[in-house]
C-alpha cells in the first residue's frame, strides 16, 4: 500500500502527439513518439510499446503521459516520459481524455 503523498508526486499530464516512427532498434516492437505537452513542459519524446495502432491513428491523438520520471535510455533513444495504457489481448490500449465536460489542452495535469 502507498500513501497519497506518494500518488500526488507522479506528475500525469495530457499530451497530443505530433510526431510518431517505427523504433525497429528497440528490443519489443515500439514507436518512436513526439509529444507536446503545451507551453510550460514543452515537446518530449517517448518509446512506446503500442505497434498495434498505425502511425496514421497516433499523429493528433491526445494521450496520458508521466512527465516526471527520469529519462530512461531505451536502445540508442532517450525515453523522456511514460505514455499510459492497459495491457489488452489485442495490445496496449491507450488511455483517452474524456473531451464531454471540454477539451483538455496539452499540458493539463491528471488529477
Amino acid at each position: 500500500m502507498i500513501e497519497y503523498n506518494d500518488f500526488a508526486k507522479v506528475n500525469m499530464r495530457v499530451g497530443i502527439i505530433v510526431k510518431a516512427e517505427p523504433f525497429p532498434e528497440a528490443r519489443v516492437p515500439s514507436y518512436k513518439l513526439e509529444i507536446d505537452f503545451g507551453d510550460g513542459i514543452g515537446n518530449k519524446r517517448s518509446s512506446a510499446h503500442i505497434t498495434n495502432y498505425r502511425i496514421d491513428e497516433l499523429v493528433g491523438r491526445k494521450v496520458v503521459a508521466v512527465v516526471n520520471f527520469r529519462p530512461k535510455q531505451v536502445a540508442n533513444f532517450i525515453s523522456e516520459v511514460l505514455v499510459l495504457g492497459v495491457e489488452t489481448e489485442r495490445g496496449v490500449s491507450l488511455l483517452s481524455v474524456d473531451e464531454a465536460a471540454g477539451a483538455a489542452a496539452p499540458g493539463t495535469k491528471i488529477t
